[in-house]
């Protein structure tokens, strides 16, 4: 598998661990039922979070996205249609001593900026690639940021890989508008 498509299957692991899908039904208990919101209001909030992101970074690079994207969440029956929204990109481009230092960067400037960081270390892949997870001060989106630096003389470049993801909802705009938040 190449790097793209192992950035998408890790987007789509994260997007399912990170989204605030927590609210798993155990058995013999009820759930609290997804929020309703609208899909294009948490699209803009997840996009919203990423340009953040990107401006704590501070560099100048190319920066690759994807569009955000829906995620089915785990736990729900699938009539429910509850999903989190996605968004991944990569920022390359700059050498390995200025990803590093964005990184840095962003330790600092997501606490400032009124994100909570819940990870600061290595990830459990076998690199144990550095990585920041943090949620959003209002709980509505959480980052998943690694550092991926490719050995001299390697076909790809180092990078900066960042996920966002909302939290689970039900979208509200087919119907149920006015439960949305």
């Amino acid at each position: 598998m190449n790097r793209l498509g192992a950035s998408i299957v890790l987007a789509l692991v994260v997007g399912l661990s990170l989204g605030g899908c927590s609210q798993v039904k155990e058995e013999g208990k009820d759930k609290a039922p997804a929020p309703v919101r609208d899909e294009q209001v948490v699209e803009k909030r997840v996009l919203d979070a990423s340009s953040e992101i990107r401006d704590a970074i501070g560099l100048e690079g190319k920066a690759r996205p994807w569009n955000a994207f829906p995620v089915k969440c785990s736990g729900y029956p699938s009539e429910e249609n509850v999903v989190n929204m996605n968004h991944t990109w990569t920022f390359s481009g700059v050498s390995d001593e200025s990803l590093e230092e964005a990184m840095g960067r962003l330790r600092k400037a997501l606490p400032a900026g009124g994100w909570k960081i819940v990870k600061d270390g290595p990830d459990r892949s076998q690199s144990k690639a550095p990585q920041i997870v943090a949620n959003s001060g209002d709980g509505q989106v959480s980052a998943d940021i690694r550092l991926f630096l490719e050995p001299p003389g390697a076909e790809r470049s180092s990078s900066i890989t960042i996920f966002v993801v909302s939290k689970c909802f039900r979208d509200g705009a087919a119907g149920d508008a006015a439960d949305a938040s």
